[in-house]
C-alpha cells in the first residue's frame, strides 16, 4: 500500500497541504476506510482504478490534484445500510475535516467537498471538467467487458447481502434506470467515445435480469 499512500501525499502536497503530519493522518484514516471488510466492490481496487483513470485523463482537468483528493474521499464513508445520498454527504464532511487538518487552503477543501457530492448522482454541470473527470472515473467500471462487469455487479450484491432479493432487485433497477436516463454517462470526449456504448449495453443487460 506504500505506493498508494505516496499518491495521496503527492496530491495533497500539490493541492497546497501545509501540515505533513496531518496529511499522513488523513492518508492512514482514508486507507483504513477503503480496507473495511464489508467492501466487496467499493474497496481499494476501486480506489486504485479511479485514480488510474484520473491519471490517464488528468490533462482534461483544471485542478487534477483536487480530483485525485476527491477520488480518495468519495467513498470514504460507505455504509450499505445508509439511504439516499447519506454516504456521499458523510464522505464530503469527512473530507472537509481531514483536508483542513492537513492544512489545505479553504478554497481547495470546499472544491473537494463539492466534487465528492457530485458522485451521489453523477449529474455534472456544464463546463465542469474536474467534475466530469471524477464522475467518468467513478463510472468507468460500467464499460468493462461483460465478465468483469458481471463480477462488479455480483460484488455490489454481496455488499447488500442484508437486503432481501426482491427489495434489492427493485432498488438496483432504480439505480440503473437513473444512470441510463443521464444524457451521457461519460462527459469527457475520449471516454464518451470509447466507453458509452459498452456501458449502456451492460446496464441494459443487467436491468433486463432484474425486472420480471
Amino acid at each position: 500500500m506504500g505506493e498508494l499512500i505516496e499518491r495521496w501525499r503527492l496530491a495533497a502536497r500539490e493541492a497546497g497541504a501545509s501540515d505533513p503530519a496531518g496529511v499522513a493522518r488523513a492518508g492512514d484514516r482514508l486507507l483504513a476506510a477503503w480496507r473495511e471488510p464489508h467492501r466487496h466492490y467499493h474497496g481499494v481496487p476501486h480506489l486504485r482504478a479511479v485514480l488510474d483513470v484520473i491519471d490517464a485523463y488528468a490533462g482534461a482537468a483544471r485542478r487534477p490534484e483536487l480530483v485525485r483528493l476527491a477520488a480518495w474521499c468519495h467513498d470514504a464513508v460507505y455504509d450499505p445500510r445508509a439511504g439516499g445520498d447519506a454516504n456521499e454527504r458523510a464522505s464530503a464532511e469527512l473530507a472537509g475535516d481531514l483536508l483542513s487538518d492537513a492544512g489545505l487552503p479553504a478554497a481547495a477543501v470546499t472544491e473537494v467537498r463539492r466534487l465528492v457530492l457530485l458522485t451521489a448522482g453523477h449529474a455534472v454541470p456544464p463546463d465542469d471538467p474536474d467534475g466530469a473527470l471524477l464522475c467518468d472515473a467513478d463510472l468507468a467500471i460500467l464499460a468493462a467487458p461483460a465478465p468483469e462487469y458481471d463480477r462488479y455487479a455480483a460484488a455490489v450484491r454481496r455488499e447488500y447481502a442484508h437486503v432481501p432479493d426482491p427489495a434489492f432487485r427493485a432498488g438496483r433497477a432504480t439505480v440503473l434506470a437513473a444512470l441510463l436516463a443521464l444524457p451521457a454517462l461519460y462527459r469527457l470526449p475520449d471516454p464518451h467515445a470509447r466507453w458509452e456504448p459498452t456501458a449502456r449495453a451492460n446496464l441494459t443487460r443487467e436491468l433486463t435480469t432484474l425486472r420480471p
